[in-house]
């Protein structure tokens, strides 16, 4: 990739706030030569993974700013004027790209950056993330119908019974008023979140092989714009891309040892496609029905969920770090199972510096063990590269 404007990497999106971004201007920059760090390449990360990952290529060459802070989610991400003034003298920008990041291009138009953009979604292979997108909607889908089928099934036998009283006549129109409104809840709700779902899942840094490719991709770039380390950020993305291989070939001796009908799971949002698709682990839906972490599930959302955990085996229901376990836990406890909220699953961003996610190797690696632990399996100790 060679080095371009961001502006001709990004639509041009409404600017923000008039006045933050006057504020700037009077702003003197955050490391400049003073400190050292004049010299350096000033590179800009949105997520907290792609943060790490370019802190793990970039190294000393690098002066690192990550936008989003452990625990934030770039679904709901608004920047302070701090963020936008490193985003402004910045040279490198990082996004993930795949339609994450809706913030990116107020963002530059404020800030004025006009350094290099790396999309980090385009080391991937984006058609065959599409592929997976395509066919995690369509199992919805039919999960979906297969609900609604159930539910009017009953609805039939429930009219087909005879009322002994005016009592019951009464109750039956109540109950059917209920359903009235549920399912236009229900419609409302799909409503709502059509504008979700588009194409491409973009959580696709959840596989590690998806990560190796991301990573590459940064590298490379990184090497572009600053040909001087070119060889400095090969090798320290050489080194790293085998640490993900080694992490995946972990992840999936793991998965092998768990039969195939209990490879189940139920998580928060749809965060985790790539990751069950690379090993195997059928997705029986989310709290959430959405790729955000912010949607709101309707009655009818619900009331599907906890049939397919009842129906399908699901063992546990699991909470992302960046939610609210509230819902999860009446759910589970709804359902009959265990809601795994005590060791969230770090996936829309790595975890504080003292925890068991914060960096991306952690983070997916606590991640796994949570998930084995709840379907009582002990993993393996970790291969030496990744102690």
């Amino acid at each position: 990739m060679h080095r371009r404007p961001a502006r001709a990497r990004l639509l041009s999106g409404a600017a923000l706030a008039a006045g933050a971004a006057l504020a700037l201007a009077g702003c003197s920059s955050p490391g400049g030569a003073a400190d050292g760090s004049g010299d350096r390449l000033k590179v800009v990360a949105t997520t907290t993974q792609l943060t790490d990952f370019a802190g793990e290529i970039g190294g000393d060459q690098i002066e690192l700013t990550g936008l989003l802070t452990p625990g934030a989610s770039a679904h709901h991400f608004d920047p302070a004027p701090a963020d936008l003034l490193a985003l402004g003298e910045a040279d490198v920008l990082i996004v993930n790209g795949a339609g994450l990041e809706t913030f990116v291009d107020s963002a530059v138009e404020a800030s004025g950056f006009d350094g290099t953009v790396i999309d980090a979604s385009e080391g991937i292979d984006l058609a065959e993330a599409k592929e997976i997108t395509a066919e995690a909607e369509g199992e919805a889908g039919h999960a979906e119908e297969e609900h609604e089928g159930h539910a009017h099934a009953d609805a039939e036998e429930h009219e087909g019974h005879d009322h002994a009283s005016e009592g019951d006549d009464a109750h039956a129109d109540d109950a059917h008023a209920e359903e009235g409104h549920a399912d236009a809840h229900a419609e409302e709700g799909h409503d709502e979140h059509d504008h979700d779902h588009g194409d491409l899942n973009p959580h696709i840094w959840t596989s590690p092989r998806y990560a190796e490719g991301m990573a590459s991709m940064i590298a490379g770039d990184l090497a572009r714009v600053d040909p001087d380390h070119a060889d400095d950020y090969t090798e320290r993305a050489d080194a790293y891309v085998a640490k993900l291989q080694d992490l995946d070939a972990w992840i999936a001796a793991q998965f092998e040892r768990v039969p195939e009908a209990d490879r189940v799971l139920v998580s928060g949002h749809d965060s985790m496609r790539y990751y069950l698709h690379d090993y195997g682990i059928e997705f029986a839906g989310s709290i959430l029905p959405s790729f955000e972490d912010n949607a709101e599930p309707s009655a009818a959302d619900i009331d599907a969920l906890v049939q397919a955990i009842r129906e399908r085996g699901v063992q546990a229901v699991f909470v992302e770090s960046s939610m609210s376990p509230k819902l999860a836990q009446t759910i589970a406890k709804e359902a009959g199972v265990e809601v795994v909220d005590a060791e969230s699953l770090y996936t829309d961003s790595l975890g504080a510096s003292d925890s068991d996610g914060d960096t991306y190797i952690d983070a997916t690696v606590h991640n796994t063990r949570v998930i084995l632990e709840a379907w009582g399996v002990t993993p393996d100790p970790l291969p030496d590269s990744l102690q």
